[in-house]
């Protein structure tokens, strides 16, 4: 009689090759996040839950047939390293882009499938509305999802490896007298678990206010657009009943719908002043302060009428005393290097002249990359008792 073992964990292995890849992406979207965060197929997404993301840094590894037909294609002279490039498919020619070819290779980027919500999660893990205070009505619930439990058995991303090299460890010590790390078993793996917990925070209403006017180009309006994108997903995901309010301007400000919002195209010139007076008479008649916490957010080119920033100065300076957090984000010329003075430059007339900066958070952005650090900038961890 003959005893047999079947390696089962060779039958596992696609599966584990599989969750290893995952985690690959999952790391390399938490690397790339700033420009994933601005990447158009991501905002112009229109609903769809999986989208393809550009990743740099992550390399993809495939055979493919050699319809050349030639022998040993890529073979190495067995003294290759990690990193050497061992074969080229066809000769190098001439791209077509515009302008001379250059002599240096390109970067190779890996495009994956990637659900939203995903890329949303790894955002947001530490987003959250900054100085939320108790108010007369609590009627804001909030999902946390905490690791609570270690167990046995669960999936391979929620791997605690910490814990099952101890285990390892403690094993390795009862069975050969010797505590040292050996070969894993599965009785030496433990998983976290989780568990989403509801608490209930103080009302809320973030008011989202936009210049929509003539020079707001296309790169502008889709900086600023990206951000409340994310903002809007951000405050749906983690706030079920926290308000919005879209208000666009130009010279005139209206409240406008979520739709409009994202969608209409506006031109003229700039008076800011209009839609912070309009932000400030929505809060009047029915977000009242005593009742609800306020965060009213404005996107512009900073290029405002001149004579308008007196006015804008001191409509924002009631705002901050209203509002738990008033962020101004002012987005530059694509490419910019250095910060142009036009005839606006608000952000710097803001940092000079308003009189409570403790609640007030201006940020610069001059790059699609710089819509990340603006929302974390905005929505970062502050105000929380120590």
């Amino acid at each position: 009689m003959s005893v047999q073992r079947n390696d089962w964990s060779l039958q596992r292995k696609g599966q584990i090759d599989q969750d290893r890849h995952k985690e690959r992406v999952r790391d390399a979207i938490k690397k790339n996040l700033g420009s994933i965060v601005s990447n158009e197929s991501i905002i112009l997404s229109d609903g769809k839950r999986v989208v393809k993301v550009p990743i740099r840094s992550l390399d993809e590894y495939k055979f493919r047939f050699d319809y050349r037909k030639k022998k040993h294609v890529g073979t190495g002279d067995g003294s290759s390293k990690v990193g050497d490039v061992i074969g080229h498919e066809g000769q190098p020619g001439q791209g077509s882009g515009q302008g001379p070819g250059g002599d240096q290779p390109g970067q190779e980027y890996y495009e994956a499938e990637v659900d939203i919500d995903e890329i949303a999660k790894l955002i947001f893990e530490d987003l959250h509305l900054p100085y939320l205070e108790e108010k007369a009505k609590h009627a804001v619930p909030s999902k946390t999802t905490k690791f609570t439990e270690i167990r046995r058995s669960g999936i391979l991303s929620n791997l605690d490896k910490r814990r099952s090299i101890m285990e390892n460890i403690k094993r390795q010590a009862r069975e050969t007298g010797k505590a040292h790390i050996g070969p894993f078993k599965k009785e030496d793996l433990r998983y976290k678990t989780w568990e989403e917990q509801m608490t209930y925070e103080s009302n809320a209403v973030v008011i989202a206010m936009m210049d929509v006017s003539g020079s707001m180009g296309e790169f502008k309006k889709y900086i600023a657009r990206s951000f409340y994108f994310w903002m809007v997903r951000f405050l749906k995901t983690k706030y079920d009943n926290v308000k919005i309010v879209f208000i666009s301007h130009h010279t005139e400000a209206k409240e406008v719908s979520e739709e409009q919002f994202f969608t209409q195209g506006e031109s003229g010139g700039t008076v800011v002043s209009s839609a912070y007076r309009l932000a400030l008479d929505i809060v009047g008649q029915r977000f009242p302060a005593h009742d609800w916490n306020i965060y009213p957010f404005h996107f512009s080119d900073g290029d405002n009428y001149y004579s308008d920033n007196d006015e804008a100065v001191k409509l924002a300076d009631e705002l901050i005393a209203a509002c738990n957090l008033f962020g101004y984000g002012e987005i530059g010329e694509e490419g910019a290097s250095s910060y142009r003075r036009s005839s606006g430059a608000l952000l710097s007339i803001f940092k000079d002249r308003l009189r409570s900066q403790s609640r007030f958070v201006g940020v610069r952005i001059d790059d699609k990359e710089d819509v990340y650090p603006a929302l974390k900038e905005f929505f970062g961890k502050r105000g929380e008792e120590a």
